[in-house]
């Protein structure tokens, strides 16, 4: 199994990576589809369904769609360009599709929220029709948004046997399990960081992977240095306050008093995260790690460790996030990293497993600790619903991310404290992960229509 380090890692925009990049990502490929097609178009329509139509306002499904129509996608977006796109279609009700002309669209009746029955692939799916100049549709396209910005067409789904990311033997360290992660660990003498290392330079230089692992950093760490200076109301309606800027300015007077007391490293931890995904629900760019909604994690680790740990160095970055890669590729490809599939168990209990683990291996952890850290973020995780309040990635959201820094860095405290022998693995772990989405009550999966999400006021 191979998915690389910039296939969990991608650049991208809030507020969602399955609600928000994804659909961005499908209608770009639709229009794909159009340009190499032998039809001459007239206009666009489409329709969001599942979790996509129930949260899909909250979470700018929409928008996204739209913007995807006309052009824009997640890595390269411009908020100014899109803000001015989007008026100017509203207004003429048409889009100026790259390499297609004008096509007619208009917003208030060409897409369409479905909330009947979730199409049969996942429970993110849309469907994009292209129409001539009478209003038949000439091209149709299934496609299925399944988290952290992976985006399958119906056709590809059913040849992958559902959202399992395809398995590929050409990297010379191809494990499908943490098992036989450990297992060519042991044979190999290698960290699990410098195995995925080995499989990355199947695919690209030395210097591509540096570079490219240098600018995920980047981008996480200026994600949170923003959040930390925002201020005001996030949008949405809820009138949720930004907070990271006023914990960032106490922690800050705090130091150096003697009576700080030492769980205070907790809040620094906690405002790293928060930071992250108030950028987030603000629309702001965002690195998946895995998805989104569980964007703060990973760098919040990663800047407690670089900032708080005596030692380190920028130099480990690298080992951080391939360690974290190769975790992340384990829980998406035998469970899933999507809440509306699996709950918040797949979203920030993922985050906190390849956090965990990307911090017990620059710690000097073995690949046993590492799974070991892994698997009890994880654990700890299980069972988490998916429950966003008006389907906004705020609440409970945005505090979460900074509940699962902190059991991360416990999780991988503890396991260095051991000698990696533990009783329930991480491919347990995972797979429970898995049964335990598929048995879990469709309104706690992302569709706001069960717990936080009904039981606190929407205005």
């Amino acid at each position: 199994m191979f998915l690389s380090v910039f296939d969990m890692f991608k650049v991208g925009i809030g507020p969602s990576s399955s609600h928000t990049m994804g659909p961005m990502v499908a209608a770009a490929r639709f229009l794909q589809t159009m340009r190499a097609s032998p039809f001459h178009f007239h206009g666009l329509r489409a329709s969001l369904h599942g979790s996509l139509a129930f949260t899909g306002v909250g979470h700018a499904t929409d928008r996204a769609t739209i913007l995807g129509l006309a052009g824009f996608a997640p890595d390269t977006y411009d908020a100014e360009k899109a803000e001015a796109t989007l008026a100017r279609i509203k207004e003429t009700r048409v889009i100026e599709a790259p390499g297609l002309g004008t096509l007619a669209f208009d917003p208030t009746k060409d897409l369409t929220f479905d909330y009947g029955p979730a199409l049969p692939g996942h429970a993110n799916g849309m469907i994009l029709k292209a129409t001539d100049a009478q209003g038949d549709v000439i091209l149709e396209e299934t496609y299925y948004s399944i988290g952290g910005g992976f985006v399958l067409t119906a056709g590809e789904l059913a040849e992958a046997g559902g959202a399992k990311a395809k398995a590929r033997a050409d990297v010379p360290y191809p494990f499908e399990t943490a098992a036989e992660m450990l297992e060519m660990a042991r044979r190999s003498g290698l960290t699990i960081a410098r195995m995925k290392r080995a499989n990355e330079l199947t695919f690209r230089s030395a210097t591509e992977l540096d570079q490219g692992i240098n600018r995920i950093w980047q981008v996480m760490n200026d994600c949170i240095n923003r959040g930390m200076k925002g201020e005001g109301i996030l949008p949405g309606g809820l009138k949720v306050r930004r907070r990271a800027k006023g914990i960032h300015d106490a922690l800050l007077a705090e130091r150096g008093l003697n009576l700080t007391p030492p769980h205070t490293i907790n809040d620094w931890m906690s405002l790293y995260a928060m930071a992250v995904n108030e950028e987030n629900a603000a629309g702001g760019q965002v690195v998946t790690a895995p998805t989104n909604g569980a964007a703060g994690v990973v760098p919040a680790v990663l800047r407690y460790y670089l900032d708080h740990v005596p030692g380190a160095s920028t130099a480990r970055v690298g080992d951080f996030l391939l360690t974290a890669a190769a975790i992340g590729g384990l829980c998406k490809h035998n469970a899933s990293i999507s809440g509306a599939e699996c709950g918040c168990q797949a979203e920030v209990g993922s985050a906190a497993a390849m956090a965990a683990a990307g911090l017990c291996a620059v710690l000097g952890g073995t690949p046993e600790q590492v799974e070991n850290a892994a698997e009890i973020a994880l654990e700890h995780h299980l069972g988490m619903t998916c429950d966003p309040v008006k389907g906004l990635v705020q609440v409970p959201c945005i505090e979460r991310n900074g509940l699962g820094a902190i059991k991360a860095v416990s999780a991988a405290s503890l396991s260095l404290r051991g000698d990696g022998q533990h009783l329930v693995s991480l491919d347990v772990c995972i797979e429970t992960m898995r049964q335990t989405g598929r048995d879990m009550h469709e309104k706690y999966k992302e569709t706001s229509l069960g717990g936080l999400a009904v039981n606190v006021p929407n205005c």
